[in-house]
């Protein structure tokens, strides 16, 4: 290395520490706000949410300076300040649920700390001990029949929560195999891309000015395609089934750069979810609630497989206004169960308004823009194809979760990355955290002189 190359790795580092202080301080003065407001004495979690915080920064930092130095600086800190958000939030609402026994809803801050915890240990595993993300590329069959095995599992022995069928119960514990499948559909669309990609790439006759890919060519599509489908027919999880399917057609976008292929991506899914809503009565019912949400708000106990949640948010986001009612003034509460899970978008609306949702969102999108940058400089075709592919999946999931919830689309129930409560979906975050901070520094090594 050159001394130029050795000099900068540092800067990268300390450009993080500054960020991961700054996430520290933003998050236990967002919880000690929250204490004085609600009760007008500081919480008395402090000291354990602090020390959290404290672990979830410190750690992760020395172990990048020391396994990863040259990775990108700013993927930890979004994913820390997101997730300190989200516990800050829970805090919020565990302090009224306390206050009011009548909701009965279980309080869940301290079970997603010690989550948050168990996510960032795995994540630190995962830096310590694949050195290389290329690995990876030797398992893509084995990773994607361990995918389709938990992903159809829930259909069989899963248990049926809230209308869909995405849990497997285990003893006390649940677990949402889907927040891990889509990161094995990910390293399995990426492995079997960069060997495909030229077939996939063939161009096959002309329709209406677009150049579609040849017949034979589109059994991949049809097939995943189909797999989708069945995973919202028989689970009637309707956004496992867009993010496994998108995920897809993005990778294949990205790999090919054929317009043709978001065509036929976009037409299929259009199609199967037009079918499936309109025959499954669960899904029925979103769609129904989706299109008339004041008349599915007045009638939903009247009316079967019809919820009054989507209802209930744009109350909430439009008592909220721009600036928020504050944190702890508001009612997040009235959502009812809903309050810490999918529908924890709808707390920020009320209570920091407008423009605390648009800068929530924000993190997001720059988190993704990150992943997707470490996907531009990545030199090996997999790394390249896996980043985007992560990037993507998180893109997908935050667009149909603040699309639900704001009466974009129809409601899908899936949790809101790092934000929203859920141990399986957490610790899945924190492992396309570990793995793009692993392409990072794998991309930011080829590129350096030797």
């Amino acid at each position: 290395m050159t001394f130029a190359a050795l000099a900068q790795a540092p800067d990268r580092r300390r450009t993080e520490a500054r960020l991961l202080a700054l996430v520290v301080l933003i998050t236990v003065f967002g919880y000690t706000y929250t204490g004085l407001s609600m009760g007008g004495l500081l919480p008395g979690g402090l000291a354990v949410f602090t020390a959290g915080m404290l672990f979830m920064t410190l750690v992760p930092h020395l172990a990048l300076r020391r396994y990863a130095p040259r990775a990108d600086p700013l993927i930890l800190p979004l994913a820390t300040l997101l997730t300190g958000i989200g516990l800050v939030l829970l805090h919020r609402l565990d302090l009224t649920y306390a206050q009011s026994p009548r909701l009965k809803t279980a309080q869940a801050a301290n079970g997603q700390l010690l989550w948050t915890v168990i996510g960032v240990v795995v994540c630190l595993a995962i830096l310590l001990m694949l050195r290389d993300h290329r690995i990876l590329q030797r398992y893509i069959y084995l990773t994607m029949v361990i995918a389709l095995v938990l992903l159809m599992a829930p259909a069989f022995f899963g248990a049926d929560m809230y209308g869909a069928k995405r849990w497997i119960l285990l003893g006390p514990l649940s677990l949402q195999p889907g927040e891990f499948v889509k990161i094995m559909i990910s390293v399995f669309f990426a492995g079997y891309l960069t060997v495909n990609r030229d077939a996939l790439a063939l161009a096959g006759r002309r329709v209406m000015g677009i150049q579609l890919p040849p017949g034979r060519q589109l059994a991949p599509i049809f097939t995943i395609w189909a797999i989708s489908l069945l995973v919202l027919i028989f689970e009637r999880d309707l956004g496992t089934s867009l993010i496994f399917f998108g995920v897809f057609v993005i990778m294949l976008y990205m790999a090919t750069d054929r317009t043709s292929w978001v065509v036929c991506g976009l037409l299929m899914a259009t199609v199967g979810a037009a079918v499936v809503g309109s025959l499954e009565p669960h899904v029925h019912g979103r769609v129904t609630a989706w299109l008339d949400p004041m008349r599915a708000f007045t009638k939903a106990g009247q009316a079967e497989h019809m919820s009054n949640q989507l209802g209930e948010a744009l109350f909430s986001f439009g008592s909220g206004g721009v600036t928020g009612t504050g944190l702890g003034q508001g009612r997040p509460e009235l959502v009812g169960f809903a309050g810490n899970s999918d529908f924890i978008l709808t707390t920020v609306g009320e209570e920091l308004g407008m423009a605390g949702v648009m800068a929530v969102i924000m993190l997001y999108v720059l988190l993704a823009q990150r992943g997707l940058r470490v996907g531009l400089s990545a030199r090996d075709p997999f790394g390249k194809l896996l980043a985007v592919g992560l990037s993507g999946a998180l893109l997908l999931q935050v667009f149909i979760v603040a699309g639900g919830v704001t009466g974009l689309i129809p409601l899908t129930g899936k949790a809101l990355p790092f934000l929203a409560k859920g141990g399986s979906s957490l610790v899945a975050n924190w492992v396309m955290v570990a793995l793009l901070l692993r392409i990072s520094d794998h991309a930011q090594r080829r590129r350096e002189p030797a």
